[in-house]
């Protein structure tokens, strides 16, 4: 970790004492379900909580008792990193948003769902440059959008202009990464922008825009954490470390605002009041996986069939999904 992202003196002791408790009490059952295999784990920049795990090492103490070789993977946004969890290429994925799993499951993913984050509907938004003359989101019509495909964002634009009366046809979609979209914005080969934390923060405290709209009252904006099926089935105790992790994480980080972005901002390569801000918009409430509770994914995903982007219908609740018992 980086000279510059130590914990607090305090926090690294807890740490410590946390990852030898832990690891003693769980060696043995992770000793018969990790087998010394490498667990390959994919994140993009907006994983804050692995990020953090990472940074720390948190995962490799816990899961020393097994043998296990823990290997990082950063992707640019969450539909190459499912995709790479379909095809065998990782074992766990980072957070992605609600949108993105739903394009993996349509596609025939074997994909288990570990943990959800509790809704953040104000970490994405619609912006527009400050002297733009579009006023409202009715005005986007023939409009040129940057927007990441299958991301959050995604939905967030399409429902976002149902509401004011619009077709997704209506406009003009750039599919970009976050990077390569805030160069269009910036260079006005886009009319807006549709984008989430840290990156909307980032561009907020960077650039004079406009908030058009967020995702309060038309989407959620819930992150789910992933693992391959087959992984999930034969290694159900580190999945159960990695949840509590997560869930820790979540708690510190909300605890702690300015001490998790003094930590994150070396990692981020972005300043401890940006990374502050866009904090302040997740809830990082790690939580467990309902089916009954996957109303949303299927309003996603009937939206994105209307749409003509998703190319069947698909049941959102038939999916695979852990449930954090403890084990033995």
């Amino acid at each position: 970790m980086s000279k510059h992202a130590q914990p607090s003196s305090t926090r690294r002791r807890l740490l410590q004492a946390g990852a030898a408790i832990a690891a003693s009490t769980l060696a043995p059952a992770l000793q018969a379900q990790g087998n010394g295999r490498a667990i390959r784990i994919g994140y993009q920049k907006s994983s804050t909580l692995l990020t953090i795990l990472k940074a720390n090492g948190t995962l490799e103490k816990l899961l020393a008792p097994s043998g296990a070789r823990i290997s990082w993977h950063e992707f640019a946004n969450g539909l190459p990193l499912l995709e790479a969890l379909n095809v065998g290429g990782l074992d766990l994925s980072a957070d992605v948003a609600d949108t993105v799993p739903v394009f993996a499951q349509a596609a025939g993913a074997r994909l288990t769902y570990l943990a959800q984050e509790a809704p953040s509907p104000a970490a994405q938004a619609i912006i527009v440059r400050a002297d733009s003359p579009i006023r409202s989101v009715a005005e986007l019509k023939r409009k040129k959008i940057a927007v990441t495909k299958a991301a959050g964002v995604h939905y967030l634009l399409i429902a976002t202009l149902e509401k004011a009366g619009l077709k997704f046809s209506d406009i003009e979609a750039a599919y970009l990464s976050p990077a390569d979209g805030r160069a269009a914005f910036e260079r006005n080969n886009v009319d807006a922008w549709v984008t989430w934390d840290p990156f909307l923060a980032g561009v907020q405290r960077q650039t004079q825009v406009r908030v058009l709209a967020d995702g309060r009252g038309v989407a959620d904006y819930q992150r789910y954490y992933l693992a391959a099926t087959q992984f999930a089935e034969t290694n159900p105790d580190v999945l159960r470390v990695v949840f509590d992790e997560l869930q820790k994480t979540g708690q510190w980080v909300k605890r702690n605002p300015k001490e998790a972005a003094s930590f994150l901002a070396p990692l981020w390569g972005l300043d401890a009041a940006t990374i502050e801000l866009a904090n302040s918009r997740r809830s990082y409430d790690v939580r467990a996986v309902k089916p009954e509770a996957l109303g949303e994914q299927q309003r996603i995903a009937d939206t994105f069939f209307s749409a003509g982007l998703l190319p069947k219908k698909i049941d959102a609740a038939s999916v695979a999904i852990w449930q954090p018992a403890r084990q033995g």
